[in-house]
C-alpha cells in the first residue's frame, strides 16, 4: 500500500488493514512521519517529536506481536501525538508553559495508560496554548498552530494541535481535553468532529488535581468519522477506583457498531439563546442550513428557548472556572518570580481566584446544580439540543483573543467562547460536528449536545448526520 494511502485512511479502516497484515506497522508509522516532514512545518500542529529509530523500534515489535497472533486491541501500531497537557512517562509535557520547558513526568496519564494499552504507540504531543487557556492554540515554547484551510488564521483550542493533525492526516485519531469548549471549537474550525464525554465518562488523570470538585474539564476523543470518535472513547472510557466520580461502566457500549439514528429525532435549536450571544454574520444561517439536512433524514428541528437567565449561567462559569484555574495554577501563581512568567490571561485567572470566599464557591455550586436540573428538565422534550460550536469564524492568528463580537465587546478573554459552556456546566455530552463552509472556505461546527449520561446517543444521531454531509467531509485543504 502506498504511503499516502496510508495516511488516508480512517481509524476503523487503518486497525482493519494493520490486524489483517495488509500494511504493516512500520509502514504506518513511516507514512505518518513523512507526511508530518512534509506537512507540519506549515502548520505547527505537532511538537516534541521523539526519535525516529526508537519509534521504529516499538512498531517492529507491535509487528512481531501480530506475527505471533497477539494484538493489543484497536489501536495496535497506531501513531499518537498526545496532546501537550497529559502526561506522558518520560517525554516532554510543557503544557505550552517555559515554567514547564523541561518538565518530563514518570507516569503516564490515565487516558494515555489506556492508548498505549490498546497498542498505541506515542510520537510527540499536539501543540496546546499555555496551561490550555483560551481557545487559540499559542505559546512562547512552540509558538503558534495555524489553521490549514487559512494559514493566516487560529486553528482554535485548546486542542487546536490535535484538530489540525486530523485534518491534514498526519495521526489516524487524537486525543484532546475539554473545559471550554477545547474539543469542541478547533474540531468545528478544522472540519472534524469532536466529542466531549458525560463528565466522569474519561476519567481524569488519579495522580493529579481533586477528584471531587475539580468537574469542569474532560478528557475525550477526536476523529474524522463519528465511529472513530467512538472507538477512541471505547478505549479512553471506563470506571478507575482512584477517581471517585468517575462512571461505574467500562466502554466497550462504544465498540459496538453504531446505530444511526435521525428519524423521529425531537431537536431543539438554541441559536443566540434569544440574541443573548452576540455572532459573526452567516454563523446561525450556517447552522440553520446544516439542520436542514438533519430534517431531510426525518428529524423535527424547532427553535426552542433555553428558558433560564444566561447572565447567571454566565457569573456561575465565571466563578467555577476562576476558582479551578486559580488552583491548578497555585504553586505558580503564589510565587512572584513565576507568576510573572505567566501569560496574562493565566495571571488573571490566577489573581481573580484569590478573591472568591466560600460562600462564594458553595453559592455557585448551588447555582450550577440549578441550571443541570433545567437542562434535565428540557430533554423531557427534546433528544438533543443545538448550538453552534463557536461565535466567531477562525480570527487572524496573530491576534490572542478577539475583542469583539459584532461590534459588542468582549469583557473577558475567553467571553468569545460563551457558547459552550452550557453543557460544560450540566456535565452533558456534547459533540461538535462540521456544518458547513463560509463563502471563503473557512469550516464551523454545531453542538450536539444529548441528556445525562446519554453518550452513546449523541454518537448515533452524529453518526446519522454524518451521511448526509459527505460533501462537506470529502474536502480537503490546500497548503500549496
Amino acid at each position: 500500500m502506498h504511503a499516502d494511502d496510508i495516511t488516508q485512511l480512517d481509524g476503523c479502516a487503518l486497525s482493519t488493514a494493520i490486524h489483517r497484515r495488509e500494511v504493516s506497522a512500520r509502514e504506518v508509522l513511516q507514512a505518518s512521519l513523512a507526511r508530518i516532514e512534509a506537512l507540519n512545518p506549515k502548520v505547527n500542529a505537532l511538537v516534541s517529536l521523539l526519535p525516529q529509530d526508537a519509534l521504529l523500534r516499538q512498531a517492529d515489535e507491535r509487528d512481531a506481536q501480530l506475527a505471533r497472533g497477539q494484538s493489543l486491541g484497536w489501536m495496535h501500531g497506531f501513531p499518537m501525538a498526545i496532546k501537550d497537557l497529559s502526561a506522558v512517562d518520560g517525554v516532554l509535557t510543557t503544557m505550552g508553559s517555559p515554567l514547564l520547558r523541561q518538565q518530563r513526568p514518570s507516569h503516564d496519564s490515565l487516558m494515555v495508560a489506556r492508548m498505549k494499552a490498546a497498542g498505541g504507540i506515542v510520537i510527540g504531543r499536539s501543540n496546546v496554548p499555555e496551561f490550555g487557556l483560551g481557545s487559540h492554540t499559542y505559546n512562547t515554547v512552540f509558538g503558534t498552530t495555524l489553521n490549514p484551510w487559512n494559514t493566516a488564521r487560529s486553528a482554535g483550542g485548546s486542542s487546536g494541535g490535535a484538530a489540525v493533525s486530523l485534518t491534514l492526516r498526519l495521526q489516524p485519531v487524537a486525543d484532546g481535553s475539554d473545559m471550554m469548549g477545547s474539543l469542541r471549537n478547533p474540531a468545528a474550525w478544522n472540519n472534524v468532529f469532536g466529542l466531549r464525554p458525560s463528565q466522569g465518562r474519561v476519567p481524569y488523570n488519579p495522580h493529579l488535581g481533586d477528584g471531587y470538585v475539580a468537574l469542569l474539564g474532560t478528557e475525550g476523543p477526536m476523529g474524522r468519522t463519528v465511529r472513530d470518535v467512538a472507538q477512541l472513547l471505547a478505549v479512553q472510557a471506563g470506571y478507575d477506583a482512584r477517581q471517585p466520580l468517575s462512571i461505574a461502566q467500562d466502554g466497550s457500549a462504544f465498540a459496538q457498531p453504531l446505530q444511526p439514528r435521525a428519524r423521529g429525532l425531537r431537536i431543539g435549536w438554541l441559536g443566540s439563546l434569544g440574541s443573548h450571544l452576540p455572532f459573526e454574520p452567516g454563523i446561525l444561517a450556517l447552522c440553520e442550513a446544516a439542520l436542514k439536512r438533519f430534517e431531510a433524514l426525518g428529524a423535527v428541528v424547532e427553535p426552542i428557548s433555553l428558558g433560564y437567565p444566561c447572565d447567571e449561567v454566565w457569573q456561575t462559569w465565571l466563578t467555577w472556572r476562576r476558582f479551578l484555574v486559580a488552583g491548578t495554577l497555585g504553586p505558580l501563581g503564589a510565587d512572584p518570580q513565576k507568576h510573572a512568567q505567566l501569560k496574562p490571561e493565566a495571571q488573571w485567572e490566577y489573581d481573580q481566584g484569590q478573591g472568591l470566599s466560600g460562600p462564594q464557591v458553595y453559592a455557585a455550586s448551588a447555582n450550577r446544580t440549578r441550571f443541570y436540573r433545567h437542562m434535565v428538565g428540557l430533554f423531557e422534550r427534546h433528544d438533543l439540543l443545538v448550538l453552534p460550536s463557536a461565535q466567531v469564524w477562525p480570527f487572524p492568528a496573530e491576534w490572542t483573543w478577539p475583542r469583539e463580537i459584532a461590534g459588542q465587546r468582549m469583557d473577558t478573554y475567553h467571553r468569545w467562547m460563551e457558547v459552550v459552556i452550557y453543557a460544560t456546566l450540566a456535565g452533558l455530552p456534547a459533540i461538535s460536528v462540521p456544518a458547513g463552509f463560509s463563502d471563503d472556505g473557512l469550516p464551523m461546527g454545531m453542538q450536539l449536545i444529548g441528556p445525562p449520561l446519554g453518550d452513546l446517543a449523541v454518537l448515533n444521531a452524529a453518526a446519522a448526520y454524518e451521511e448526509a454531509i459527505a460533501d462537506w467531509l470529502a474536502r480537503r485543504p490546500d497548503l500549496s
